[in-house]
C-alpha cells in the first residue's frame, strides 16, 4: 500500500476528504496541543471540549475539574487558568482532571473524530509521533489548527518537521506538503518567533509559555491519542 502524508489546515476537509481511511494528527503548538500533552505527561486526565457550552455539563460530571482555556485569547469567566502549559505544569494537584478549551485546537480535535485515528501532537513530541506513524499508519494528514483562517507559523513548522521525517521514511508528500517542508526545513525552533501567535504572547506578557515551548522541543518520547473525548498516552510503540 502506498504511504502518503499531507499537510493541511482547512478543517472543512475533515469530513469531505479525510474521514475514513485517514489518520489525523492535530497540531496547535500555541497552545492547546502543547497544553494537552503537558497535562497528560504530568499525570492528569485531559478532556478537550469544542465550546464553552460543552464544558459546563462536563464539569458537572467530573470530580473537581480544573477549567483551563481561552476563547479569542481571553480566559472565560469561571475558569481556573488560561490555556497555559506553564501554569498547568506548575499546578500541584495532579488528581484533578483538566477540561481544556481553546479557540481553535480543541475544536479541531472534535471535528476530526470521524477519522480512523486522531493524535495530539506538538513540538514536544513530533519525533515520537513520526515513529509511531511509521509503525502503524500509511495514510496521514498533519492538520494545523487554523486561527482566523490562517495557518499559523508554529503549526506549519511542526507539521513540516513531521512530514520531512515521514518523507525520509518513504511517505509520498501530497498537495503543497513539499512546499511547506522546504519552507521550514533546517530552521531552528525560534524561527516561529516572527509569527502572529508568538507576537500575541509577547504583547500580552505571556512569554513564559513561549519560553516553555522553545525549551521543551522534542523532549517527550510519548504519543497521545484523542479517543472517547479524552487525550490519552498511547501504550504501543
Amino acid at each position: 500500500m502506498k504511504k502518503t502524508v499531507v499537510i493541511d489546515c482547512f478543517h472543512d476537509k475533515l469530513d469531505a476528504e479525510y474521514a475514513c481511511g485517514h489518520t489525523i494528527v492535530a497540531v496547535d503548538v500555541i497552545r492547546s496541543t502543547t497544553t494537552a500533552v503537558t497535562a497528560v505527561e504530568t499525570g492528569r486526565r485531559c478532556f478537550p471540549v469544542p465550546s464553552l457550552e460543552a464544558a459546563v455539563p462536563l464539569a458537572a460530571r467530573l470530580d473537581r475539574p480544573l477549567l483551563v482555556g481561552e476563547l479569542g485569547g481571553y480566559m472565560p469567566f469561571g475558569f481556573d487558568m488560561n490555556n497555559s502549559p506553564v501554569r498547568l505544569a506548575a499546578f500541584p494537584d495532579t488528581s484533578r482532571p483538566v477540561i481544556l478549551l481553546s479557540t481553535s485546537g480543541t475544536r479541531l480535535l472534535h471535528e476530526a473524530r470521524s477519522a480512523d485515528k486522531v493524535y495530539v501532537a506538538c513540538l514536544r513530541n513530533f519525533s515520537a509521533q513520526v515513529r509511531h506513524i511509521c509503525n502503524h499508519h500509511p495514510t496521514v494528514v498533519l492538520m494545523g489548527a487554523s486561527t482566523r483562517g490562517e495557518f499559523r507559523e508554529e503549526d506549519q513548522m511542526c507539521c513540516a518537521w513531521m512530514a520531512e521525517l515521514l518523507v525520509a521514511e518513504g511517505y509520498l508528500p501530497l498537495g503543497t506538503t513539499g512546499d511547506v517542508i522546504k519552507r521550514w526545513s533546517g530552521l531552528p525552533v525560534d524561527a516561529l518567533l516572527g509569527g502572529r501567535s508568538s507576537r500575541y504572547l509577547q504583547l500580552t506578557d505571556q512569554t513564559d509559555d513561549l519560553d516553555f515551548i522553545l525549551e521543551h522541543c522534542d523532549d517527550l518520547k510519548t504519543t497521545f491519542v484523542f479517543a472517547d473525548a479524552e487525550v490519552k498516552a498511547t501504550s504501543d510503540p
